[in-house]
Parts: C-alpha cells; structure tokens; sequence
C-alpha cells in the first residue's frame, strides 16, 4: 500500500503530516511505500534529501499525491480543491473538526473516500497513544508559557539580588486539561507563583500535586462529565465564578485560558471588565481562539495590546518540528491498530475507528454513538461507596478487636508451653513473641509512602538483635556468648546506619535546587 503526506495548503499551518522519523517506521516497520510532495516539510525544518534519506519518495505535485496514494497523512481539513483530486476508496487521515464541517464530510463522502478525523479519537485508555487533541495541548500549554514570559517582560521566578528584590510572576490557568496542565507545570518550573480553576472537582489534586494552588467557589456543583470534558454549569456557579475571576484580575500577571468544548464555540470565561482590571503590562494568552476564545478581546491568529496596556495572545508557535514529530507518531500508532500494510482493515467494530471514521463506503458517520460504560468500573464505584458508608467507629472497633483477639491466642499459647517448657526457655520465649508482635503491630501501622516496606523490616529487626544483644553481654569479654552478642550488636548497627543512610539519599531526590 502507499501512504501520500501533501503539503499544506492551510494559512500559517507549518505541520506536515510525517516526519523522517515517522516515514522511516511507516516503511521499515509498517511495510508501507512512503510519497512525499516536494518541500512539504520545509516549514517544520525537513527538507526533502532528509525525506529520501529515510526511504520516501518525492512528488513534484499535490495531484501525483492524491492520485498515485491508498492512504493521505495530512494535518488540517482537505479543501474543495483537495478532494476535487482523491478518487474512490481511498483513505485520509487529518483534522475535520465534523461538528463543524458537516458539508466537507458530505463532499467526502459522495466522492467515496473514507475519511478519519483524528480530532474525533475517542479519550479512551486504548486510544491515549493516538490522541492528536492531547498531543498538541501539551505542546500548547508548555509554549503558553514560554510566550507570555516573553511579553510579560519580567521574571517569572523571585529573586534576591543586590540590586534589590524581584516579586514572583503570579501565574492563573483556566482549566485544567492537557493543556493546562502543561502550562501549570512550566509555569511552576520557571518559579512562578501559580493558581489554577477548573469546574472538575476530580482534577483538583492533579493540579495541587503540581504545586498549584485550586482556586474554588463556594457553590458546590461538578462540571465533570464521562466524555472528560466540561459541561455547561448553572448560572448561579458561572456569576460565583466571575466574581472570582474579578478578584484574581486584580493580582495576577499572566492569565492562560484552556476552556473548549468540541463541536461548540469556546465558553466566554474572561470578559471585558477582567481585563480592564488587570495591571498594566500583564499577559492574556488564550489557547482556545481559534474555536472563538475564552477571553472576549481576543482577536484569533493576533498579537496586540489593549489601551489599558494588557497583551492578548490569539496565536502561538506551533513548534511545529515538534509537533509533526508528536502527530505522526499519533498517525502511525493509529496504522498500527488497522493492520498496517500486511493485514491492512478498516473494522467498524473497532470502538477507536468506528468513532474516528466519519465518512465509510459513501455514507457519512457522524454523529457516533456514544461509548457504553464500563459495568466493571460501575461496580467497582458502587463498592467504594458502599465501603465510604461504613462508619469510621465501625472500622476502629474492628481493628481494635482483632488485636485483643491476637493478644489472646498469644497469651493461650504462652500458657499452654508454661505448663511443660522449662522456667528459662519461657522467659526468653515470652520476650521473642512479644517482640515479634509489638514489631510487626509498628511496621504494619505506619504508611509505606514514609519508607520502604524493606527498610522498615530490617531497622526494626536491627532493632530488636540490638536489645537482645545488650540483655545478653556479660562482663567477661571472652565469653562465647558476649561475643556473639557484640557481633551482632555490630551487624545490626551496620544496617541501621545503611538504612538511614539510603533513606537520606532518597530523601534528597524530592528536593528542589
């Protein structure tokens, strides 16, 4: 089979559809015969003697492309002109955005070409490998960052110089996705100071895990639906919400917007009156103004300042090495699923391509049929609330009689050897049991997230020979068993020093600087 990569014709689109990298897995792995249209990846920093070097052949034209290839890899939407010369079954691979190009999925179809929209994968455990939105947010949100420190003009991070004391930059992230999550986490790498909302309440230890700080009202409403995305909140939570976004105007000097909801013009989340309240000189970098934006001053594909001296970001840096890169491994990870060249399929029985195949055989596909839930993961929820439901006093009084119950059988077994072993072997036995259980009783309580379960074991047995070993040295050195008791003192505190030793190494990994 041949796979054709176009160039695009798309306005400031600098993404190629492959990359040398990916042409060299798509023909060594994939078995498939690579075509590439003279200077498509020129924009992305590839040029064409790379493309041969990795085993593609160059086309001089789009048409060639289109009409000697099974299989297009493109980026953006096929145009008029585009589809003008595919021709019957064959397969492309690009963004649509369906929901809004219904009469592109129309002209696709009557010309019989099956079209996957990769904006259209399903956000399942499955298909996380060939998630092109979750791809490129990543790469938005880092790039948010790195831009608006560019035009804040000041040091994200705090500092104190002889020259005087800088302020760390204060960071707001409005959602908390991929996207959001990248710029949290540059954010907080470069040394801003960094706040971000969501109205998921599930990813509010995400973002604090980050070491961000989740910004919340006090109406208690969840905007967390199955598909992962947001859905529409009440008019009380969005008025709550707005009067939060006026209070944090005020303070912070970079605000990142991330809020979109496919098939529907972006959410209005920062208005007018949010950005007059901003200080001069701050920053608002709006990840989705190309669906409309979050901000009502942004102006899609535009850089400017407003009067009151804030500079609104409607456009990045695709980065667009990288991001080819990222995508056609998306693209190839997709191929892998079908069969690659060998055993090449389309299955509509597949969850991934059923949903992603918009167009099939002359029919349009759209909308798909929504994903059934999980019956496990159903059950396991119900479990857990059942579990929640059982009173904390309940599960203490059960804890707690399970150990009376374990003192009982060890008294009964003390008892039972005391009527028959001799008077010594009871006094040392008595103190190896309890030892034993009062040392297991320590280790099994405290949480393995302070130290190993190993090295809970070994220092507390260390421990316990240590004792042992001091009850048992006598006052004549040369004894046999002073002496193996002070080599036993000495082993053990061999091991209790390596443990604390290893621990202050670990210890040192999770600190910054």
């Amino acid at each position: 089979m041949k796979v054709g990569i176009p160039s695009e014709i798309a306005i400031g689109e600098q993404r190629v559809g492959a990359t040398p990298k990916t042409v060299v897995r798509l023909i060594k792995k994939q078995g498939f015969d690579v075509y590439i249209q003279s200077g498509a990846g020129r924009n992305s920093n590839y040029s064409d003697e790379e493309y041969v070097s990795s085993g593609a052949t160059i086309l001089d034209s789009a048409q060639d492309i289109y009409e000697k290839t099974d299989i297009i890899l493109k980026v953006q939407a096929v145009s008029d002109i585009e589809i003008a010369m595919m021709h019957k079954g064959q397969v492309s691979l690009s963004y649509l955005s369906p929901a809004q190009n219904l009469d592109i999925l129309q002209k696709l179809a009557d010309k019989g070409v099956n079209a996957i929209a990769m904006d259209a994968i399903p956000r399942i455990s499955r298909a996380q490998k060939m998630d092109v939105l979750s791809s490129m947010a990543n790469i938005a949100g880092y790039r948010s960052v790195i831009e608006s420190a560019n035009h804040f003009g000041r040091f994200l991070n705090g500092q104190i110089t002889a020259a005087g004391k800088v302020d760390p930059a204060k960071v707001l992230v409005i959602g908390a996705g991929v996207a959001g999550l990248a710029a949290i986490g540059t954010a907080k790498s470069l040394g801003a100071i960094v706040r971000a909302f969501d109205t998921r309440m599930e990813v509010e230890e995400q973002i604090q895990s980050m070491g961000a700080k989740f910004l919340s009202v006090e109406i208690e409403e969840d905007g967390s639906t199955s598909s992962g995305y947001s859905k529409v909140m009440s008019q009380a939570f969005i008025d709550a919400e707005m009067a939060l976004f006026s209070e944090q105007a005020a303070e912070v000097d970079i605000v990142i917007t991330t809020a979109q909801i496919p098939g529907r013009q972006a959410p209005k989340l920062w208005l007018d009156y949010h950005v007059a309240a901003m200080k001069p000189g701050s920053v608002i970098v709006d990840l989705a103004a190309s669906s409309g934006g979050n901000c009502t001053e942004t102006r899609d594909g535009e850089i400017y300042t407003t009067e009151s001296g804030v500079t609104i970001l409607g456009k990045l840096d695709q980065l667009p090495s990288q991001a080819s890169q990222l995508y056609g491994n998306n693209l190839c990870h997709l191929l892998d699923d079908m069969g690659k060249a060998e055993a090449w399929k389309i299955d509509m029985n597949d969850d991934v391509v059923k949903r992603a195949m918009v167009t099939y055989n002359g029919d349009v596909h759209w909308p798909p049929e929504p994903l059934p839930v999980s019956p496990q993961k159903a059950k396991s929820a119900a479990s857990e609330e059942a579990n929640s439901n059982i009173p904390k006093e309940a599960k203490s009084k059960t804890k707690s009689n399970s150990t009376v119950i374990s003192l009982v059988l060890i008294a009964a077994l003390l008892y039972f050897l005391g009527l028959f072993a001799p008077k010594e072997f009871m006094g040392h036995f008595t103190v190896f049991v309890l030892s034993v259980f009062i040392g297991w009783q320590v280790i099994w309580n405290v949480s393995h997230s302070l130290h190993t379960p190993l090295m809970a074991v070994t220092n507390a047995i260390s421990g316990i020979i240590i004792i042992g070993g001091l009850l048992l040295t006598e006052h004549d050195l040369t004894s046999p068993m002073t002496i193996i008791a002070l080599v036993a003192i000495l082993v053990a505190m061999i091991n209790i020093a390596g443990g604390f030793f290893v621990t202050n190494r670990m210890l040192k990994m999770f600190r910054k600087g």
